[in-house]
């Protein structure tokens, strides 16, 4: 913006916009107008749905972050995580306060990215108990070599569904080694508002994991009539 002193005061050359109000000079004479454009807001399908997976990607990391990570890949954990995360199911939530930062346990939420080989995981049982069972053979002992279990527990916190992650070492004295694999047991396996994930972890490298589950609640956000509540409370959809 450029001014020019004249003996009538500060002239304004151009325009001056603020709270909504555009203010500018036009043949010698200052003009004000409201500037509120009553355009639609773009809000495709694509885009919402994109939206939509930026939204849960940024409150999964919000309840991460605060444990130890080890997402390697990429210049900072976060866009390690991101670039991961936008590959889960797309999760339908309304424009409200109770739902805006709403997170949900699921599988596949990543907790690690790296250059070791992934560990094969899946829930089951072992001699009737609840395991976490692996494909790690013996030889996956080796010096420097910890593993980490990471815990995610689905919480409704005040009306609204939120992941809390937890992470420890487990010693490989824990682990019972069962045809040919090590396995982790424990009734707590059999929670279906948890998931878990073990991660291979050896001086600065660890494998890429993602968390196992059986919890379901999140699948009730995936359906059409949640992506259709979703988008009327964003004033629905547009084509372009």
């Amino acid at each position: 913006m450029s001014k020019k002193s004249t003996p009538k005061g500060l002239m304004l050359i151009g325009s001056l916009r603020k709270a909504g109000v555009t203010t500018y000079m036009k043949q010698g004479k200052m003009i004000t107008r409201v500037s509120n454009s009553n355009e639609r807001h773009s809000n495709t399908l694509p885009q919402f749905i994109q939206r939509q997976k930026m939204r849960h990607t940024i409150a999964l990391w919000k309840m991460l972050k605060g444990c130890e990570t080890v997402f390697t890949e990429r210049a900072t954990a976060y866009q390690n995580f991101a670039s991961l995360a936008n590959r889960l199911p797309v999760v339908f939530v309304p424009d409200n306060g109770q739902m805006k930062g709403a997170s949900f346990l699921m599988p596949d939420i990543p907790v690690s990215d790296g250059k070791l080989p992934a560990i094969n995981e899946q829930l089951g049982e072992i001699d009737g108990v609840p395991a976490l069972i692996t494909n790690l053979k013996g030889e996956a002992w080796a010096p420097q070599t910890k593993l980490l279990l990471y815990t995610a527990e689905q919480h409704i916190e005040y009306k609204m569904p939120q992941v809390r992650f937890s992470v420890r070492e487990v010693m490989w004295e824990e682990m019972s080694f069962v045809d040919g694999h090590y396995v982790l047991k424990d009734e707590t396996f059999a929670n279906d508002m948890k998931g878990w994930a073990l991660v291979l972890v050896r001086g600065e490298r660890c494998s890429s994991q993602a968390i196992v589950t059986r919890c379901t609640l999140y699948q009730q956000y995936t359906t059409e009539k949640a992506l259709k509540k979703a988008a009327n409370s964003y004033g629905g959809l547009t084509d372009r």
